[in-house]
């Protein structure tokens, strides 16, 4: 048995400024973000010329680390600027590149000789030998396929021997594809997933056709709205983080940089303080209101993945995605404790007499208080927040912290 991990790294994900900002502020020890081209998720606002140089200014005046995802699967006619980019990012700082291809791999240690390489999921890795043969050329993690069970990492850490380090995913949206290479959204919509533009087809809902009675269709839902034969449940190790520290896993990946602003706040800071309480006293018990947290954004029905082995809750057949229990209703901007008012901005609406509940790093964790006043930029009254991304000012009677989220708990949750 390998030795525990003593401080494992959080790793969350970044899809734009305020993201990154989020993450770092609720305890993200690193973030992984896209930049403007090369990446697997072209959709995300991502990171160009101007922002990526501030990003990487920013993680490291935090005293985090930066890693830019440039796993795209390269054509020929890519390489001429993939080279530029590659000394573009060199030179911003970035810690790490996470590639996918060879030749992207060969082109990195040649034109990114500062920045580490790590191996993406989209490699593929599922045995001890394909890990061994990436760090034997020089590659620094290895970001493990989705389908490695727990027993196969601990074997490979082992073999490993210290070559490199291993990264594993512990939470979000999971492809049903084989560690996302994909062809159906390409086939169904002309869209490559496996250059950065997924239309997520296997989100979408199906029927089914006898191939003789044309035009004749046969629902195979379970619910009103459809039914996703292809549509993976999410995955959640929240409550098994010792089990992958002690296997071997140095890096604890949270996927989502297509995700919200609200949902890196609430994920990070659930596995944060998870991951905390594990360190301090790895045979005590998670608190409950931690595994709870999990619940509080939106999410498809959760799953263990393959860490321990076949699972029927992999396909979430009976809908998409849940709700989530809260809605994130405003971000906190600044807190003036002289008056207790806080200076937030509107993302849903909310009214006064509204309870709101705090999500934050800090001592105002899990708090709540009852909205009774609020007022404009103009210092006007208002009584209901219906302006998105209106700034306002909010009667607080404790201290907050920038970056940290208001929410408010659904009627029917």
């Amino acid at each position: 048995m390998p030795q525990a991990v003593i401080r494992p790294e959080l790793l969350a994900p970044a899809g734009d400024m305020a993201k990154l900002k989020t993450a770092l502020h609720f305890g993200a020890d690193a973030v992984y973000v896209g930049g403007s081209a090369f990446g697997l998720r072209a959709a995300a606002a991502n990171f160009g010329e101007k922002e990526m140089p501030e990003a990487v200014k920013y993680a490291h005046s935090a005293g985090r680390k930066l890693y830019v995802a440039v796993n795209v699967f390269a054509v020929n006619d890519d390489f001429p600027e993939l080279r530029e980019y590659l000394r573009f990012l060199n030179e911003c700082g970035a810690d790490a590149a996470i590639v996918t291809d060879p030749g992207v791999f060969e082109a990195c240690r040649k034109y990114a000789p500062d920045m580490d390489v790590h191996i993406s999921t989209q490699a593929n890795v599922t045995n001890k030998y394909a890990a061994k043969f990436w760090a034997s050329l020089g590659a620094k993690r290895i970001v493990l396929a989705r389908e490695t069970p727990l027993c196969d990492i601990r074997e490979i850490y082992e073999y490993l021997d210290g070559a490199a380090e291993i990264e594993a995913f512990v939470h979000g949206a999971m492809c049903v594809s084989y560690s996302g290479r994909c062809l159906l959204s390409a086939a169904l919509s002309g869209r490559s997933a496996n250059r950065g533009n997924c239309a997520q087809p296997c989100r979408w809902e199906y029927e089914l056709t006898e191939v003789n009675r044309k035009g004749e269709r046969y629902p195979i839902y379970e619910d009103g709205r459809g039914t996703y034969i292809m549509n993976s449940g999410d995955l959640c190790m929240l409550g098994h983080l010792g089990e992958l520290a002690e296997a071997g896993v140095a890096s604890f990946k949270i996927e989502g940089r297509m995700k919200s602003q609200y949902y890196v706040a609430s994920v990070v800071s659930a596995y944060r303080r998870a991951l905390d309480a594990y360190i301090a006293d790895p045979e005590g018990e998670l608190p409950a209101h931690v595994l709870a947290e999990a619940d509080k954004t939106a999410h498809r029905a959760y799953t263990t993945g393959f860490y321990f082995g076949s699972d029927r809750a992999k396909i979430s057949s009976d809908a998409s995605q849940t709700e989530g229990g809260y809605d994130f209703v405003a971000a906190v901007k600044g807190y003036d404790a002289s008056r207790g008012y806080a200076d937030v901005e509107q993302r849903n609406a909310f009214s006064e007499g509204d309870e709101l509940e705090v999500l934050s790093a800090g001592d105002a964790d899990g708090r709540t208080f009852v909205v009774t006043e609020m007022y404009d930029s103009r210092g006007e009254r208002v009584k209901d927040a219906k302006l998105v991304q209106q700034r306002l000012r909010i009667a607080v009677p404790f201290a907050l912290e920038e970056w940290d989220i208001l929410r408010r708990k659904k009627k029917n949750a």
